[in-house]
């Protein structure tokens, strides 16, 4: 049987970047499932087309649909316009935008880099976390002190609501909903076509300006590619911090300059993701794959599970672990 695609809506506007554009394009449209078919149809519109609009680049972007595509979509995506949206506030949207943005009532919103200035002026932020570029951060605090700017992260999941960070940021965002939508192996998969990374460690904070760190300070890389291979082991963070001949204070320092995350918080994601990819291929019990991942104990895996997925192992198995290994759309 055919599964409907999931359909997206990507909303641009005068002084759209197009990287942004072309990276939900390149992402959604990659995905595949179990028999090479595509998951997500994709269509780009504007409040007044079909028309054609200016960029940040000197060639312009045709939007060949209409904000009837709003209404149609199941995700609408607002991408970056550096032209309006600082200058978008609390007093609301333009009434075009306005009226065009509540036609995808039910739909789940997401946008990419100051984009979310479309999604706060419309009110659909407040009383929410959210996150845009860093050097915007403390602007859109001001312009909208109901949201919950969070500065360093790459993105904020908030259920219907999706915020990003700058540009690059808009690639985990969107690898993150086609994993929502279709388990870790999909995304994971469009990943590789891509030739980016299916995860990024760390936050947007680790590209902030700061001072350049000191010639003699040692990279963790190589104590993180060790600890990815040697999960099921119980490792602590002295052990890691002597592997990479530090001192636990300077290993913790050096550790959370590179990756934006503590060793502890980065470790529980590690084996949170290997839980995941275990969960959808093999038929482990749950104690077996705690064990494996480095948990521990089912019971260990679990609590780490709903804090870092949102649902329980045995609800992510069922919902992105059919006889194909494959799920049906989000």
């Amino acid at each position: 049987m055919t599964q409907e695609r999931h359909r997206v809506a990507v909303l641009v506007r005068d002084g759209v970047l197009p990287m942004e554009l072309g990276l939900v394009h390149q992402l959604f449209g990659g995905a595949r499932g179990p028999a090479g078919e595509r998951l997500y149809e994709l269509r780009t519109c504007a409040v007044h087309g079909p028309a054609e609009l200016r960029t940040d680049a000197d060639f312009p972007i045709g939007a060949p649909h209409g904000p009837e595509a709003l209404a149609w979509a199941d995700t609408v995506i607002v991408p970056a316009s550096h032209e309006e949206d600082e200058s978008l506030g609390p007093a609301g949207l333009p009434a075009p935008l306005a009226r065009a943005l509540a036609t995808a009532d039910g739909a789940r919103l997401a946008s990419i880099c100051t984009g979310a200035y479309v999604l706060a002026a419309a009110g659909l932020l407040d009383g929410r976390r959210a996150t845009t570029h860093w050097l915007s951060t403390d602007h859109f605090a001001r312009t909208f002190p109901a949201v919950g700017v969070d500065p360093d992260v790459l993105y904020v999941d908030e259920g219907r609501v999706l915020t990003s960070a700058g540009e690059a940021a808009g690639m985990d965002l969107c690898l993150h909903m086609i994993r929502r939508d279709h388990g870790a192996a999909v995304a994971a998969d469009v990943a590789r076509r891509t030739v980016v990374p299916p995860h990024r460690e760390g936050g947007q904070a680790q590209y902030i300006q700061r001072p350049v760190p000191r010639e003699e300070s040692t990279s963790t890389g190589g104590v993180r590619a060790w600890a990815v291979r040697h999960l099921h082991e119980p490792l602590t963070l002295a052990e890691l911090a002597g592997r990479a001949s530090m001192s636990v204070r300077t290993f913790s320092r050096r550790f959370r300059d590179e990756t934006g995350l503590t060793p502890i918080q980065w470790l529980t994601q590690r084996r949170v993701d290997r839980a995941r990819e275990l969960l959808e291929s093999t038929d482990h019990t749950v104690d077996r794959i705690a064990a494996e991942a480095g948990f521990g104990t089912g019971a260990s895996l679990r609590q780490h599970f709903v804090a870092g997925v949102g649902v329980s192992p045995g609800a992510y198995r069922t919902t992105f672990r059919g006889a194909s290994g494959h799920s049906s759309p989000g």
